[in-house]
């Protein structure tokens, strides 16, 4: 059993099958400390939010789990080797991308996950702001460390969104993710989640990418800002139920950590396919508002590279490398 004390005995406490108590003892034993580290473990505990139920000749278990996206929530349900098995977890941050970025400065090793309850500066694209409401939705940021030349890191935030996808599906058949390129995910054509991929690099190889992800998951329409609330949706809203975002964030890691390896040893093809069927935009007319001109067209795919292929009404074929795009 890893992490913190307080970690530890979460872990052991969530591990318990229902209604089954776990006396001071036991957890001193399983976790491998004092009996007295263990009372102050579980205040601790209770200052954090979690609701302990301490019974007399029985012992400690949890009274009610709560929605939280911390390490021992997320191990509960992780299936990696890398993604996720180093978590740094914090009830708000300014930006996970901010914390991220310094940790890669500390040799953060590859596949750790910075992950937070709020954000106070949340951002995405194009330096945009983010909205993102404390304990409703996963704000994190995942760093890798591929073996790759910069030119191919931007291909990462389309890896990211497929995996982001496929989690969604794979938890939650009812919902209908699309993406939106290049790195927003829509359900019903509303905003769900928003992709950031950043690089710090050296002269020819990649040093590590921050592949941040938000996605609004047990918002309730009253929870978004009234300019946001006829263009952004959430899991919850879309689902009908309230979601496990710690089992989310654990999906998530897994479908990423399989089409990241999939990325560096057999290029972007494979995925592309993957990228395209679960595209909302590849053959729809859209409009494409680039920093000096406006195109209208048909998308009709898009390259090894991640660029959007443009059909105009003349036949052309457009390769669209940044814009904001809507549907006509």
């Amino acid at each position: 059993m890893s992490g913190t004390t307080k970690e530890k005995v979460l872990q052991a406490l969530l591990a318990l099958p229902q209604e089954a108590y776990v006396s001071g003892e036991q957890l001193a034993t399983a976790c491998g400390i004092s009996r007295t580290a263990i009372w102050k473990a579980i205040q601790t505990l209770e200052q954090d939010g979690y609701d302990i139920e301490s019974v007399r000749k029985k012992g400690y278990r949890l009274a009610s789990s709560k929605d939280f996206v911390d390490r021992a929530h997320i191990a509960q349900h992780l299936q990696t080797k890398h993604i996720g098995q180093v978590i740094h977890y914090y009830k708000e941050v300014t930006s996970t991308q901010i914390i991220a970025s310094d940790l890669v400065q500390q040799n953060a090793p590859h596949g750790t996950v910075v992950i937070a309850e709020a954000q106070t500066a949340g951002r995405g694209r194009m330096a945009r702001e983010w909205d993102s409401a404390a304990g409703k939705g996963i704000w994190m940021t995942i760093i890798l460390r591929p073996d790759l030349p910069p030119h191919q890191a931007p291909q990462f935030t389309l890896v990211a969104a497929v995996a982001v996808v496929n989690a969604m599906k794979s938890l939650y058949p009812t919902i209908t993710p699309e993406i939106k390129w290049p790195n927003d995910i829509l359900i019903n054509g509303k905003k769900t989640t928003g992709i950031l991929t950043e690089m710090i690099a050296e002269a020819d190889r990649v040093q590590a990418l921050l592949v941040g992800i938000g996605i609004n998951v047990n918002q309730q329409k009253e929870h978004f800002p009234e300019e946001l609330q006829s263009i952004a949706t959430s899991l919850r809203m879309e689902a009908g139920e309230v979601l496990d975002r710690a089992a989310l964030v654990a999906e998530i890691c897994r479908y990423m950590e399989n089409y990241s390896e999939q990325y560096v040893t057999y290029g972007f093809s494979r995925l592309k396919t993957l990228w395209e069927e679960a595209s909302g935009t590849i053959g729809k007319n859209i409009r494409a508002t680039t920093l000096r001109e406006v195109l209208e067209g048909t998308a009709v795919g898009i390259t090894e590279d991640g660029v959007l292929q443009l059909r105009l009404a003349n036949g052309d074929v457009r390769g669209i490398y940044s814009a904001d795009i809507e549907l006509t």
